[in-house]
């Protein structure tokens, strides 16, 4: 065995060295002549193309090696041996990948393409390079046969990205996101800060009516496949909602839902925290696609209640009609609005132009008094689903029962039943008295502290009608008699 390597060696040596003198001795045209005659030579046998994916491209992490690298993942426990586990900071779940030295086979439209994970380490002997620490150098490499060349880098790569952003997506930590002083902006730290959005609410433990709750998560699915559709009508890709209704009937509770069935973040946004029109438009601009921008109590927020601007005629004492709400909202004069935030300010963030920085986004307006709000701000366009967050009714209540009690039905519904027709609670009235005050409570104690409180909020009904039906009619006699006497 010995001899035959080294027999083996000593021919190889003397191929070298026949190359390298004939090399010195022919022209270096006809040399080269014969290298691309050798490549053709070589393809025509090996028709296969390789294309490199490093982790880092001009010392910047490549963000195509990070979505290849989500995608392998998901393609790599069937049939893969040796893989990698890792859990990152922004992920909820462990992210699989392949280990270096590993391939993976995939199929894309009947086409077979080979995956290779590679990991080379060297030292940086450059002048002024980290000799002393052993640098990685990581990449993928993809192997195909060179007559799928136009279908791998017109359609497979672009499938791969498509599907390592939806997963990554999938696997992302939620936020919410707060608007800070403009400070914070100055200092490099944006205009936001966050925290991990982890509340539990979803649509199958919202309190409310099921024929509502089903044409919501309609219109959400609609929306959230509704980029071809939107770019066919000529629309930016966002919608409006407005929650409203008395406090403690569910809107907050109605957002979470929501940014948990969508996956999306939440940018809660402040308004009096902003300055200026600028400065809500700056705001905008760091907020990120899929994400849900939401203004809580907006007629709290700032002066939004409808007042306009009226011209007046030079000749005549007579106003007119109140200008177009979308082109002359002001608020006092533009001398006051300059350097304010305004109305106007606000419609322009909802659907002007700047509100198609980004795509797939939804803006939510909550509010306890809808009439307060100028109509220009909720019109359908604006706020593309008024969602009215009502009293607690059975169906609700049903919901409510299921999850604080576990239990579908009891005797004492169809009493519970009867009452909540007549009588007016907030669902989150009803929940405080479903939950349980220790460990061992039984449904029927909860349902029996329900109907009490029922029972006692009819009676105090009843009883606020009678006086106002007697100071009615007080009232009235009082303004009878004056009547009376004004005609003796």
């Amino acid at each position: 065995m010995v001899d035959t390597l080294t027999e083996l060696c000593s021919k190889l040596a003397g191929l070298m060295f026949i190359l390298g003198t004939i090399q010195q001795l022919v022209p270096r045209s006809f040399y080269e002549r014969i290298k691309t005659l050798w490549h053709r030579f070589e393809n025509y046998f090996y028709p296969y193309v390789q294309i490199t994916i490093d982790e880092y491209s001009n010392d910047k992490r490549n963000e195509v090696y990070s979505l290849i690298k989500v995608y392998l993942g998901t393609k790599s426990t069937n049939d893969a041996k040796y893989l990698k586990a890792e859990m990152f900071k922004k992920s909820k779940s462990l992210a699989v990948s392949l280990d270096e030295g590993e391939e993976v086979i995939d199929e894309f439209h009947g086409v077979k393409l080979k995956w290779n994970s590679y990991k080379e380490t060297f030292t940086d002997n450059s002048p002024g390079g980290r000799s002393q620490l052993p640098i990685e150098k990581k990449c993928y490499t993809l192997t195909f046969n060179k007559k799928n060349q136009d279908m791998v880098t017109g359609q497979y790569l672009r499938h791969v990205m498509e599907e390592g952003k939806a997963i990554e997506f999938k696997n992302k930590k939620q936020k919410i996101y707060s608007n800070e002083e403009g400070e914070w902006y100055w200092y490099g730290k944006g205009m936001w800060r966050h925290i991990n959005f982890e509340h539990p609410a979803t649509f199958d433990t919202l309190a409310m009516d099921p024929t509502k709750k089903e044409e919501i998560i309609n219109d959400l699915v609609a929306f959230s496949k509704g980029k071809d559709y939107y770019s066919k009508v000529g629309k930016a890709w966002k919608r409006g909602y407005l929650l409203y209704g008395p406090p403690g009937t569910g809107k907050s509770t109605m957002i979470a839902a929501i940014a948990n069935f969508l996956n999306y973040d939440i940018y809660d946004l402040e308004l009096t925290s902003v300055k200026d029109n600028s400065g809500l438009k700056k705001l905008l601009m760091e907020t990120t696609s899929k994400s849900i921008i939401v203004i809580e109590d907006v007629d709290c927020s700032i002066d939004l209640t409808g007042k306009r601007k009226k011209k007046k005629k030079k000749e005549t004492t007579n106003e007119e009609e109140e200008e177009d709400s979308d082109s002359t909202t002001e608020k006092k004069s533009d001398k006051n609005e300059s350097g304010k935030l305004t109305l106007s300010g606000l419609l322009n963030f909802i659907d002007g132009i700047w509100s198609a920085c980004g795509q797939e986004r939804i803006i939510i307006f909550t509010t306890n008094h809808v009439d307060k709000l100028d109509p220009a701000l909720i019109r359908r366009g604006r706020m593309d689903m008024h969602i009215e967050m009502s009293y607690c009714r059975y169906e609700a209540f049903k919901v409510l029962a299921k999850n604080y009690l576990g239990i579908e039905t009891h005797p004492l519904f169809q009493e519970i039943q009867r009452l909540l027709e007549e009588v007016d609670v907030s669902p989150c009235d009803v929940a405080e008295n479903l939950m349980p005050k220790n460990a061992s409570g039984k449904p029927e104690i909860c349902l029996e502290n329900l109907l009490k409180v029922l029972k006692k909020a009819k009676r105090k009904a009843s009883l606020n009608s009678q006086k106002n039906k007697n100071s009615s009619t007080k009232l009235l006699v009082k303004t009878y008699g004056r009547f009376k006497k004004l005609f003796e």
